[in-house]
């Protein structure tokens, strides 16, 4: 197989159609903000399993990564696993989250920085995730248009088409049903993306090399010696912070059953991500056998994956790995998007405005669904590599915001000065030093997260004895 047919396009569109019909069915199920953005507290451990999984596996994690491991190997799964050790930390706390939410009435990151360090730490934080929220949009969004310009290679359609189409179906659902749309959307894609992606691919890949032994005795062993660079040193630490500070991630826990699925959830959903990082080494380990000239072929190593999907996969089942695929992206884009709508309208919006009714809020995050998929099209159109957008992004997130999340759950003693000037000098350091030109090869991240966390330290100390904040 060497192309997309007409009835795996069919395929694709029929199940677009599938997610919409699921989003669009909980619309019903929405009677107040509690509900638009934490499901009404429904969500159990099996739910809650694979809603993390499917979101955490996101297009540009996974089609990015597999570019990675195509063109450097084994660094495709180096710099996952700081993520995954901080996805399996953040499952320990998780239920701590869940704690500190349902006793206080706490459900996001800023929220819980307005009962520990009051409003202006509230802006300050919900001004970052909008922005690293956002970004992380416009890299599913980047993913899913590849797949679609792949899918529409026979009639034309271009990337910047592809990018639009990514957007509408996504906001559609999302701005209807709110985490309810996206959550139950999620269990579908987890079981596509694990089935006929990370289970189906691999498998017909190395049945087109002639079987496991000759896929291993043809892989180049340089690409699994492992490395260690300035450039890679910032992404490991910037992958470990990010987990302290994931939005989507504490929403989740904010929104689960109890405090027992808001851990076991977690847990689980890291660990079937952790096989399945595994598996997206294999698939970059194919491609560079059977795929040498991706780039130029279908003009970037991002689609190494739907590559391998078209050239091992009879008609229909590459219809399916592609929706696979395809699901991978949705279910972290409409995530993402959720967190950026809560933010956006509930965060700031109800702090600058205390008055606006629920009815008003809901109105308000609908039409900003749209405004703030629309700036994430915008970056997607600009940025066409997914893990380049991934990585600023994250770069300058994980500098600003992971170590503040984690002192508000936990560090009596951090203040509202200590917050702010830790947030905006992360932010600011990581800035300044990608400016500079990343000296000694060494990512934003690092810099910025030693000076966040001096300064949280530094300034909440010479500050708790005149304002001490509140205690969760």
């Amino acid at each position: 197989m060497s192309e997309v047919t007409t009835l795996d396009i069919i395929i694709i569109v029929v199940y677009l159609l599938v997610m919409l019909g699921v989003g669009l069915r909980f619309v019903k199920r929405v009677k107040n903000r509690e509900d638009f953005y934490t499901a009404d507290h429904t969500l159990g451990t099996k739910v809650m399993l694979a809603t993390v999984c499917a979101t955490i596996i996101g297009g540009s994690s996974m089609m990015g990564r597999a570019g990675l491991g195509y063109t450097s190997g084994i660094e495709c799964l180096m710099t996952a696993l700081p993520y995954m050790a901080g996805m399996f930390l953040f499952s320990a706390y998780a239920g701590r989250i869940y704690d500190v939410g349902a006793k206080h009435g706490v459900t996001s990151i800023p929220s819980l920085f307005e009962f520990r360090f009051g409003k202006p730490a509230k802006i300050v934080i919900a001004i970052m995730i909008v922005f690293a929220m956002m970004g992380t949009v416009s890299s599913q969004i980047t993913a899913t248009a590849t797949i679609i310009k792949l899918l529409g290679s026979r009639i034309g359609i271009p990337y910047e088409t592809g990018a639009l189409i990514a957007t509408l179906v996504f906001v559609i659902y999302t701005g209807a049903s709110g985490l309810f749309g996206v959550v139950y959307t999620d269990v579908i894609q987890f079981f596509m993306l694990v089935l006929f992606v990370y289970i189906m691919v691999p498998i017909s890949s190395i049945s087109s090399l002639g079987g496991l032994k000759s896929y291993l005795s043809g892989i180049d062993t340089s690409y699994l010696v492992p490395h260690i660079d300035g450039r890679l040193l910032g992404d490991i630490v910037s992958y470990l912070v990010i987990t302290m500070a994931g939005a989507e991630m504490w929403q989740r826990a904010f929104a689960a059953k109890d405090r027992r699925a808001a851990k076991r959830g977690m847990f689980w959903g890291t660990a079937v991500y952790a096989v399945c990082v595994c598996m997206i080494l294999v698939m970059a380990l194919a491609a560079q056998q059977l795929l040498p000239d991706v780039i130029g072929q279908y003009g970037s190593t991002d689609a190494v994956i739907p590559a391998l999907a078209v050239t091992t996969l009879p008609a229909g089942l590459t219809g399916l790995a592609l929706a696979g695929i395809v699901s991978v992206m949705m279910s972290t884009a409409d995530s993402y998007l959720l967190v950026s709508m809560q933010t956006a309208v509930d965060d700031i919006g109800k702090t600058i405005s205390p008055d606006m009714s629920e009815k008003r809020e809901l109105f308000l995050s609908r039409v900003l669904c749209v405004v703030l998929a629309a700036g994430a099209l915008v970056i997607a159109l600009y940025i066409k590599s997914a893990y380049t957008i991934l990585t600023m992004i994250y770069n300058f997130y994980a500098a600003a915001a992971g170590i503040p999340a984690l002192a508000a759950l936990y560090w009596k003693k951090a203040t509202s000065q200590g917050m702010i000037a830790a947030v905006i000098g992360g932010f600011a350091t990581c800035a300044v030093w990608r400016a500079l030109g990343s000296p000694f090869g060494i990512g934003g991240t690092l810099p910025g997260a030693a000076v966040c966390l001096i300064l949280m330290v530094t300034v909440s100390l010479a500050t708790y004895d005149k304002n001490p904040s509140r205690i969760p």
